[in-house]
């Protein structure tokens, strides 16, 4: 594959000090404690033990994202690499551009969200536009995302693409792309600047030719949401930080105005479901237009599909249209939901209570209810030619396998040796928690 644009201080007299053995075993207490919880094991070994997962509206950037600047035009613009995460940020008016450095071998993907502030008002078709084009001003793909009928401040996320298409006679040459991002409406758009979360990724050709249409035939019937007890599992406030669950019950509580992010790992051959329910308002009077809204992404943040339902203050859900198994060749079909669906890993699952909500309903939170079921039967995909950037994207990991019960090839077959695996990696790091504090205690002794 080718190559993209490579104190401490001492205690005051007087002061009431609680003794080593004290803090040990209260620290101790703690920390097995957490092991034991689910999504422990992940939450410590990504370092996030001080975040707060869906407790507040904002959206939360990845940790170590690039400072870049957009320019004003396609001269100076700077480079994207494929596998990085970059921040930036996006005017009301005119196009920001990026640059990329492409071969002839692989096929290019950029995602770009854009997050407006809380107070702003937007319009329905207000949102961004994404597009990405050759050094002579060619199209190669164009694509939008808008706040909807709900008309309310979220993070939209569009993404666009460079593909390798031996038919086609545009963007297939080795060199100098870029990439504009604009609003879709900036006269009637917030005057503020809006943040942008950026990705830029690269999947590789497969070894052999395959397959040159979309799958024509696959159970496209309703799947019928599973049933049974919600498990909690506050979402996460960004594609970043995005909640592992698998096929399951799960259960939130979501405030008006907020976005909550799920990650599910889909193996290829498998099918994807989701529906989201809201529980009813004890003030059941009003209406707001688009209040529940449930989106699907890809691996590369596209976006799959999305459906929303207006809220009376009575419980209520939607969920997402039937969609095929995940196929490489589905890329090949005019559908843009099913051209979506091209290739396996983390797919997220995205839902949006609209600001509007508070209006006739309070701040709530209310209870929200995901339920996700995975369909299918977990096969094997393209021999590719290299590694995807960022690597490991286009697959399910055997980490997020073991932790995310139901993704296994068998469907939830694995449920049990998955919460084995996850408490053992809960253990585990609250055992190496613990060696550091003994540490860190034996020598405070020493110097005491």
């Amino acid at each position: 594959m080718g190559r993209w644009c490579t104190a401490r201080r001492r205690a005051g007299t007087g002061r009431v000090r609680t003794p080593v053995s004290a803090r040990m075993a209260v620290l101790a207490a703690v920390l097995v404690t957490t092991a034991a919880l689910p999504g422990a094991a992940t939450a410590l070994a990504a370092g996030d033990l001080g975040s707060t997962a869906g407790a507040t509206a904002g959206y939360d950037f990845a940790g170590g994202a690039v400072r870049i600047a957009g320019a004003s035009a396609t001269e100076g613009a700077e480079p994207l690499e494929a596998g990085s995460t970059y921040r930036s940020t996006l005017p009301r008016n005119g196009v920001r551009y990026y640059r990329l450095d492409l071969d002839d071998a692989s096929d290019a993907y950029v995602s770009v969200t854009a997050v407006p502030g809380a107070d702003g008002e937007v319009t329905a078709v207000d949102g961004i536009r994404v597009s990405v084009q050759d050094a002579d001003g060619g199209s190669c793909s164009v694509q939008s995302a808008t706040f909807g009928a709900a008309r309310s401040p979220r993070p939209v996320t569009a993404w666009g693409m460079r593909e390798i298409d031996p038919g086609a006679n545009r963007c297939q040459d080795p060199g100098t792309y870029y990439v504009g991002v604009e609003r879709t409406r900036p006269q009637d758009s917030p005057p503020d600047d809006w943040d942008l979360e950026i990705t830029a990724a690269a999947e590789p050709r497969p070894r052999q030719g395959g397959a040159t249409k979309a799958p024509e035939t696959w159970d496209s019937a309703s799947p019928e949401p599973l049933a049974g007890e919600p498990e909690r599992r506050p979402g996460g406030n960004g594609f970043a930080h995005a909640t592992l669950v698998g096929q399951g019950v799960w259960r939130d509580d979501i405030r008006p105005g907020e976005t909550l992010y799920y990650k599910v790992p889909v193996d290829w051959g498998r099918q994807v479901s989701a529906t989201a329910e809201l529980a009813g308002s004890a003030d059941a009077s009003g209406y707001a237009t688009g209040a529940l809204r449930l989106a699907l992404h890809n691996p590369v943040r596209g976006e799959v599909d999305d459906a929303a339902k207006g809220y009376t203050g009575r419980r209520t859900s939607v969920g997402l249209a039937p969609l095929p198994p995940v196929a490489y060749p589905n890329r090949y079909a005019t559908a843009g939901q099913v051209g979506a669906l091209r290739f396996a890993g983390d797919y997220y699952v995205v839902v949006h209570l609209a600001a509007q909500v508070a209006d006739d309903f309070g701040q709530g939170p209310f209870a929200l209810t995901l339920r996700v079921r995975l369909g299918g039967t977990a096969g094997s995909g393209p021999d590719y030619a290299g590694e995807s950037r960022p690597r490991g994207l286009f697959e399910v990991s055997a980490q997020d396998r073991a932790a995310a019960p139901g993704s296994g090839p068998a469907g939830g077959a694995d449920d049990d040796l998955a919460m084995k695996a996850v408490a053992f990696g809960g253990i585990g790091a609250g055992s190496l928690l613990l060696l550091g504090l003994a540490v860190w205690t034996a020598r405070a002794r020493r110097r005491a």
